[in-house]
């Protein structure tokens, strides 16, 4: 069976250029895992990859959805795995790139997942309150408790199922993959977390999501996705601009932390410290960690 590699970490740590390095010399196409990148137009926010960046290098799953259109786990288990197949079915080398653990568990592990018809975004209700909710209906479901998106999606889940979301989850791996995970001291990673953030702003982020708030769309994606929802309460008049800029960083911060919760209890990661100063250092352990593995 064709080898998968997946690419995994935290924000900020350079998936997307190990991605496109180790494409370029495995023959490789890529699949994106990030849940953020598949809407339009969000892009600055995401730090999603530009077409320059892609280096002629088929991409999957980037730019196919409106932010107003549902896409749920189970449209993603679907679609990538449709891709997954066609690219071993190609004789070429399937890379998935991306910090969204379920969508990667999702992808390559044996979760059955079914069409959600339960699709109630509480917009009127805290998350505060929505996680007291969960708890009423499921005391033995394991979600973060400021995870909005998993916590709509667990209490939906259960009224849907009569039954815990936790007991969809299982470690029977489907494909022949390895997990490389990015990673690197964690104040180091803070500090690229906070000028990443800068730099968003100083490429036009506030004009990114400025469109959206203007043209009165409140999706998901926005109304819960970091960069986005800080923003739209500074739109609101609820915060100033350098609260909704500190507000971003802290939560990328926390948001970096939960990855790193994820992929080290959830998954076999191979981890690899990246060497910004010569990230070519960085590839080059990787290539070799793939041939030893």
């Amino acid at each position: 069976m064709q080898k998968i590699i997946v690419v995994l970490g935290p924000t900020g740590v350079g998936k997307t250029k190990m991605s496109v390095e180790l494409a370029k010399r495995l023959d490789g196409e890529i699949i994106n895992a990030d849940s953020m990148q598949i809407y339009k137009k969000l892009d600055i926010g995401t730090a999603k990859i530009k077409e320059e960046e892609k280096e002629g290098i088929p991409h999957y799953l980037f730019d196919i959805k409106d932010v107003n259109e549902d896409y749920s786990i189970y449209n993603y288990q679907i679609d990538g795995r449709n891709i997954l197949n066609d690219i071993i079915k190609r004789g070429k080398t399937p890379i998935i790139v991306g910090g969204t653990g379920l969508y990667i568990k999702a992808l390559l592990y044996d979760y059955n997942l079914s069409f959600e018809k339960e699709n109630d975004t509480y917009d009127e209700i805290s998350t505060e309150e929505l996680y007291n909710r969960l708890i009423e209906l499921d005391s033995k479901v394991d979600i973060d408790k400021n995870n909005r998106r998993r916590i709509i999606r667990a209490i939906n889940y259960y009224k849907e199922n009569n039954k815990s979301i936790s007991e969809n989850k299982t470690n029977k791996l489907l494909y022949d993959a390895i997990f490389i995970g990015l990673t690197t001291e964690r104040e180091r990673l803070y500090d690229i977390i906070n000028e990443r953030v800068d730099v968003m702003i100083d490429n036009g982020l506030l004009d990114e999501v400025k469109y959206f708030y203007d043209n009165k769309v409140y999706a998901k994606p926005l109304i819960g996705g970091i960069g986005y929802k800080e923003l739209y309460k500074y739109f609101d008049g609820e915060i100033s601009k350098e609260e909704a800029i500190d507000k971003i960083k802290q939560n990328s911060r926390k948001y970096a932390k939960r990855q790193y919760t994820f992929f080290k209890h959830q998954l076999p990661v191979e981890w690899v410290n990246v060497d910004f100063d010569n990230f070519n250092n960085t590839v080059n352990e990787v290539l070799n960690k793939l041939i030893e593995l």
